[in-house]
Parts: structure tokens; C-alpha cells; sequence
């Protein structure tokens, strides 16, 4: 066929599909969809991935151009055909490891938590809404890949999607939009995104931070310079929440990487001391309405914090095995608050939300997963130690760190970071650990002949 009946060929299937959209609505799309069912198989990481990062980065919020189109609920029906023909064709090279168990267990007790949650409705809604998809990808993550090519891809893509978000981020707090209490920036806070709330978007902005950290250190020039830069846009995007629990994940990931590329403590600590008081500094927390420097004694943003953590507190006292249910503390504040101002908080603290949520049980259970991850994090950071995946086991390490110590002041036991890491890490362990019993085999093949 000539160049010109190809081009005549495509332009009249694709008017006929147009048509054919307009008199029939999303019928056309669903057929549209078999055409892409081979790209989805083969592709089926990719897919996985970019669902994960339009649902963690929430990209079709912040340009809102793109919500007509409905991409994370396409990127997740691929997804899950994707998944599940990978599983059925490659069933007998499934690894499971033991993390993974812990994972299903602490879902488990989430699902208990909310049969007795106090407001089934709600609990159930995020769990079929949220949580379940999350737990869903966790294994997808981890089982997808079959090449590290395909995990090389994966920093580039979060750093790709936070310079997206942060740059954003800077052009709403330089042009004065979606302000909140003056100073605090935000993004689609109008149309109700989850970008919308100051510390949400630093939990969002805080994630990538860990990877350009690493990757400023390794690869070409070009690389680094990349980083770099990312890396700033990402630190000054996070300054314009003024969110003190985004500052401290930033100081925790600048401390652990001097640590590792320091032999002393000493210089770490002071560099991340005098880092951290600059950051405090540039944000301009003295500035806001609430926590600033214009309240006398502990703020009103600290003494919120308190009264928060003192109603999950009560909450778990009073539901000692399985809390008041998933997604139902704002709605319990009132009953268990020793100070009500009006209206309900946020718990702003992942362990005390997975207390008051799951109870004691869950919390267990919740550490024991975590744990799991910090070890299966740093077996990888020295056994990849001079492995071209090093800048990524660093990432990773960093970013678990980080999540460690921000989520103690922001609420993210049941939203994506953690469960990303734990995906990334299974299969960073699980495809390194393949390709080193290769080598043994190759190395002693010679000698067994």
C-alpha cells in the first residue's frame, strides 16, 4: 500500500470512529480498547505505573483540562487486565515473599476495622474507593517488572511527575492562587483536589524528593544537573506549603544522605541542623495565621495538633482492637476531643491514625509491615552497593526514612507512598536476586562441564 492510501486509510478510520462516538457515546471506547489490549500485556508495567502515578500525584487535578478524559479509571481497568494476564501466563515464576504477608495481614485487619467501624458507609467507601486499589498495586509493582530496565524508568517518571506538580506549585504561590491563610499555597483547591490542602500537597511534593537526592550524586553530568534541579524546584515547592512536617521529611532525607556519604555523625547533624533552620526560615512559618510567630506560646496549629492527638488517643482507648474504622476519625473528632472549636480536625500523625483507625492490633501489625520494609530497604542499600541500581536502593532508602519521620506529622498510613516504596523494593530485591543466581549459574556452568 502506497504512503497516500495509508494516510487516506487512517484518516477515514479515524472519522469513523469520531461518528461512530458521537451517535453511540462510550460504546466505541470500550471497543477501541481491544486495538490496545496487545500494547496493554506487553506493556502492562507501564500501564501500572502511570496509573499510580496520575492516582499519587493526582495530574489529571491539577490540570484539570484532563478530567473529561477519565485517564486513572482507563490506566486501571488496563491495569488489572494487564495483571491479570501476567499472572496467568507467568504463574509458576511467582515469588512471594514474606513482606507481602504482613501487607495481607495488615489489609485483613483493615477490612475487620471496618466491619465495626463506626460509620460502615464511609469506611467502606474508602476502603473500595482507595485502600483496596493501593494494596492491589503493591503486588502489581512487585510482580510486573521482568527486566531492571523496566525499574530505571521509575525515578525519571516521579521526578518527571514533581517537577510538574511543584512547578505548579510555584506559579500558584507567585500569582497569589488558592492561597490559604494568605501565605500557605495550594493547587486546585477550587475544585475540591486533594491538592488543595497545604500539607496533602507536601506529603505529594515530599515523595520525589528522596530520588533527586540520590540521583544528584550518581550518573553523567547531565544526570546530576537534572537532579539538581529538580531537586530545588521540588524543596522550594514544599517551602510554599509551609508545612512543618513536609521540612522535616526534607531534613531527614538531607541527614541520612550526608550520613551515608559521611564516616562521622558529627557533620551530618550540623549540616542538617543548619539546614533545617534555613528551610524553617524560608518558608516563612512565621509568617501564617496559624502557627505563626504573632501566637503566643504553643500556636493554635500546635495546640490543634495536640488536641487531635489526644482524641485518637481516646479513640483507641474506647476501640482498643479495631478503632473507630478506616477513614472515621474526622468524622468521630467531636465525641473524643477534649477541645471543640467548631469542627473537625485531621489526625495530622500516620501512627496515631492507624491507631485510632485499626486500634492496637492494627498498629502492630501496621509497624511489623514497616519494619519489614526498612530491612528489606537496607539489605538492598549494601548489597547493591557497587550494582548500577544503587542510585535507586539509595532512593528508596531515603524515601522510607522519610516517610518515617513525616509521617509523624501527616496523615499517610493509608495513601500511596509507603505502598509504593514496598512495591519498588520487592521488586528491586526480587529481579537483582535473579539476576545474581544467573551469574552463579553462568560462572559455574564451564566448570561443571
Amino acid at each position: 500500500m502506497t504512503r497516500p492510501n495509508q494516510w487516506l486509510l487512517a484518516l477515514t478510520s479515524c472519522c469513523l470512529i469520531c461518528l461512530t462516538w458521537m451517535s453511540h457515546g462510550n460504546l466505541v471506547l470500550v471497543v477501541s480498547l481491544l486495538f490496545v489490549l496487545p500494547f496493554v500485556i506487553s506493556q502492562a508495567f507501564l500501564v501500572c505505573v502511570g496509573f499510580i502515578i496520575f492516582s499519587y500525584f493526582r495530574i489529571h487535578e491539577a490540570f484539570p483540562v484532563l478530567m473529561p478524559l477519565k485517564i486513572p479509571q482507563l490506566l486501571a481497568l488496563a491495569s488489572l487486565a494487564g495483571l491479570g494476564w501476567q499472572l496467568w501466563s507467568q504463574r509458576e515464576t511467582i515469588c512471594w515473599h514474606r513482606l507481602q504477608t504482613l501487607i495481607l495481614l495488615f489489609s485483613g485487619w483493615v477490612l475487620v476495622s471496618c466491619v465495626f467501624a463506626t460509620n460502615r458507609g464511609e469506611a467502606f467507601a474508602s476502603l473500595n474507593g482507595n485502600f483496596i486499589k493501593i494494596v492491589i498495586m503493591v503486588f502489581a509493582i512487585s510482580w510486573l517488572p521482568q527486566r531492571l530496565a523496566q525499574l530505571k524508568i521509575i525515578p525519571y517518571l516521579l521526578l518527571l511527575s514533581g517537577l510538574l506538580i511543584g512547578g505548579l506549585a510555584l506559579f500558584n504561590k507567585a500569582n497569589g492562587i488558592g492561597l490559604v491563610e494568605g501565605t500557605r499555597v495550594t493547587i486546585s483547591r477550587d475544585i475540591g483536589s486533594m491538592l488543595g490542602d497545604p500539607n496533602d500537597l507536601a506529603l505529594v511534593l515530599q515523595f520525589p524528593v528522596s530520588f533527586a537526592m540520590a540521583y544528584s550524586f550518581h550518573g553523567p553530568k547531565w544526570q546530576r544537573a537534572l537532579s539538581v534541579l529538580v531537586l530545588l524546584t521540588m524543596i522550594m515547592s514544599v517551602l510554599a506549603t509551609q508545612s512543618r512536617g513536609g521540612l522535616l521529611g526534607i531534613a531527614s532525607v538531607v541527614f541520612a544522605m550526608a550520613l551515608m556519604r559521611s564516616r562521622s555523625i558529627v557533620l551530618p547533624t550540623v549540616i542538617s541542623g543548619i539546614g533545617l533552620l534555613a528551610l524553617v526560615l524560608l518558608a516563612g512559618i512565621s509568617e501564617r495565621s496559624s502557627g505563626g510567630a504573632a501566637e503566643a506560646g504553643i500556636d493554635e496549629s500546635a495546640m490543634g495538633r495536640i488536641y487531635a492527638w489526644q482524641a485518637a488517643f481516646n479513640m483507641a482507648i474506647s476501640n482498643p482492637f479495631t478503632g473507630v474504622g478506616l477513614n472515621n476519625f474526622f468524622y468521630n473528632y467531636y465525641f473524643y476531643s477534649p477541645h471543640w472549636d467548631g469542627k473537625n480536625h485531621a489526625v495530622h500523625s500516620t501512627w496515631l491514625q492507624i491507631l485510632s483507625e485499626t486500634g492496637f492490633v492494627g498498629l502492630v501489625l501496621f509497624l511489623l509491615m514497616l519494619i519489614g520494609a526498612l530491612r528489606v530497604s537496607y539489605q538492598l542499600l549494601k548489597r547493591l552497593e557497587a550494582h548500577e541500581m544503587k542510585p535507586l536502593a539509595q532512593g528508596l532508602w531515603l524515601g522510607t526514612l522519610s516517610f518515617c519521620v513525616g509521617g509523624t506529622f501527616l496523615t499517610q498510613g493509608t495513601t500511596w507512598p509507603l505502598y509504593i516504596l514496598i512495591g519498588l523494593l520487592l521488586a528491586l530485591d526480587r529481579l537483582t536476586l535473579n539476576q545474581e543466581a544467573n551469574h552463579a549459574r553462568v560462572r559455574q556452568g564451564p566448570s561443571g562441564t
